[in-house]
């Protein structure tokens, strides 16, 4: 009953509130009421419904899904840009460009601030976290786990405790100077175990200082200054990886995207700390992935205190040829201790693209580019074989709390507008309706080799086996893709037809969803 009147009330209140913003935007045009409401009204029809079932899908309007201000705001943010993006790519596919952009997207933005605005005021009155549940274990199993869980917890590194007393004191005392004794102690805990006598001690943001280091080679190198204040990240880690031999490590530290979210949330009060944190995002998190606005966020910012996100930076970490070793929160930071295995792999072009181009294994086994829209953290592609080691897979074949997923593309994923640019996969003859998933070469080297050289004689499908089958681990999903070859080689047309439908039937009606 109070979920039932908690949606109700959250539905009327989005309606009016979007009415408002609509009638809002139309009363700014000189024509006013007697031109732009009639010749509108059919956008804001389509919108407002595209709204509330994004909203329902969503979970912008069920009680139990907002638990605090984090998930008011990226329930209605997220929730907010599908439905707009839907409308637009609607009013696009049926050539209905003649409406004002200054409605389209003032209504949308708008509706937002004012749904921002109440909610933060409701959420203050109702300062609701747990007690939405019925209690704290049901809480802990619905509620997705932070990075300090998966860090600490056991799926996480924790860390070491070797002897640091016969550590040189001169790395000792570099380490205590520009951290404080506590942090040392811990850093050292973390790491001494690997030092030798090529050990260097940095704290610093500049390529030049690494390239200057006086010996030619290092076991072990430490720079303890944030790597959010280093602009050119990428050739900063490929000139550590110059100056370390093969299987030395690397040490750093970065704030988080979350550790700076909590740390702002807390620095301002209630309501103030999610204005202040919305312009922060705007700024800091939208601003430098946009081509044309990267300058305004250089102006301002200089490049320093970037926002990145833990999947990111350990991503970023890989490609430049580093294994992460151990990671541990100390204070406010995160520390990452990571080995040399490769050379750096050369980056093409921008990592920062709404579509991603994926590299999976073909017919014959030849590797293909696959097109997605980005759900993933950027770098999170580097992350592969460390997301195995560290995370079980879960039910279905997908990793277990893959934090490499944003907010955003968790939804994406939910709702399919991840698999739309794979399309042009379909059309260009890489892949057929009905198939084998596409994998990533890490992800194919799991599977049986008989597995392996039976699947490369096929193009993947857009739609897999998985869907129709459903299968809950790594054997199941191999023997499901053998089934369907087996009656794909007896009966191509009745076997995708039927395996077609089928999949259709179970994400419909079963809620078969790609995590």
């Amino acid at each position: 009953m109070e979920k039932r009147k908690f949606r109700t009330i959250t539905l009327l209140a989005d309606v009016i509130i979007l009415t408002i913003s609509f009638l809002a935007m139309v009363w700014t045009k000189p024509a006013s009421m007697r031109s732009y409401l009639p010749s509108h009204t059919p956008f804001f029809l389509g919108l407002a419904i595209m709204w509330i079932i994004v909203s329902f899908i969503n979970g912008k309007m069920s009680r139990s899904r907002i638990t605090g201000f984090s998930t008011l705001f990226a329930r209605i943010i997220t929730s907010n840009i599908i439905a707009i993006s839907i409308t637009a790519l609607v009013m696009y596919s049926f050539r209905t460009l003649e409406y004002s952009r200054t409605i389209v997207l003032g209504t949308t933005v708008l509706a937002t601030i004012l749904e921002l605005i109440f909610g933060s005021i409701y959420m203050a009155y109702r300062k609701a976290t747990v007690q939405y549940f019925d209690d704290d274990d049901r809480y802990r199993k619905f509620r997705k786990p932070s990075e300090y869980d998966l860090v600490n917890g056991k799926n996480g590194n924790g860390v070491k405790q070797d002897d640091h007393t016969d550590v040189h004191p001169g790395i000792a005392n570099s380490i205590e100077k520009e951290c404080g004794p506590e942090m040392a102690m811990a850093i050292l805990r973390m790491t001494c175990s690997n030092f030798t006598d090529r050990t260097a001690v940095l704290s610093t943001t500049a390529i030049f200082n690494i390239k200057s280091l006086v010996k030619e080679k290092y076991d072990y190198i430490i720079n303890l200054h944030k790597i959010n204040d280093i602009q050119k990240f990428d050739s900063f880690l490929d000139a550590v990886n110059s100056k370390l031999e093969m299987k030395g490590f690397f040490f750093c530290v970065v704030e988080t995207k979350d550790q700076r979210k909590k740390r702002l949330l807390n620095k301002y009060p209630p309501v103030l700390n999610y204005i202040y944190y919305s312009f922060d995002f705007m700024v800091k998190r939208i601003l430098p992935k946009i081509r044309f606005t990267r300058g305004i966020y250089m102006f301002l910012t200089r490049g320093e205190n970037t926002v990145l996100s833990r999947a990111e930076t350990l991503g970023r970490i890989c490609r430049a040829g580093f294994r992460i070793k151990q990671e541990l929160f100390i204070g406010n930071l995160l520390c990452i201790e990571a080995r040399k295995f490769n050379d750096p792999v050369y980056l093409n072009g921008s990592v920062y693209g709404p579509l991603i181009a994926l590299s999976r294994v073909g017919k014959e086994g030849n590797m293909i580019k696959v097109y997605k829209l980005r759900t993933m953290h950027p770098y999170s592609e580097y992350l592969q074989g460390y997301i195995y080691k560290m995370h079980d897979l879960q039910e279905g074949g997908k990793f277990k709390n893959d934090f490499r997923i944003t907010s955003w593309g968790s939804i994406c994923r939910r709702i399919w507008l991840d698999e739309l640019p794979m399309l042009k996969n379909y059309l260009q003859g890489d892949m057929k309706l009905v198939g084998v998933r596409p994998l990533s070469k890490q992800y194919f080297e799991l599977y049986r080799k008989d597995v392996q050289e039976r699947r490369i004689k096929y193009k993947p499908g857009l739609i897999p086996p998985f869907y129709a089958d459903m299968p809950t681990d790594l054997e199941e999903i191999q023997e499901s893709e053998l089934k369907y070859l087996d009656s794909f080689d007896k009966h191509p047309v009745i076997t995708d037809f039927r395996y077609f439908w089928k999949s259709g039937w179970n994400i419909v009606f079963k809620k078969a969803r790609s995590n």
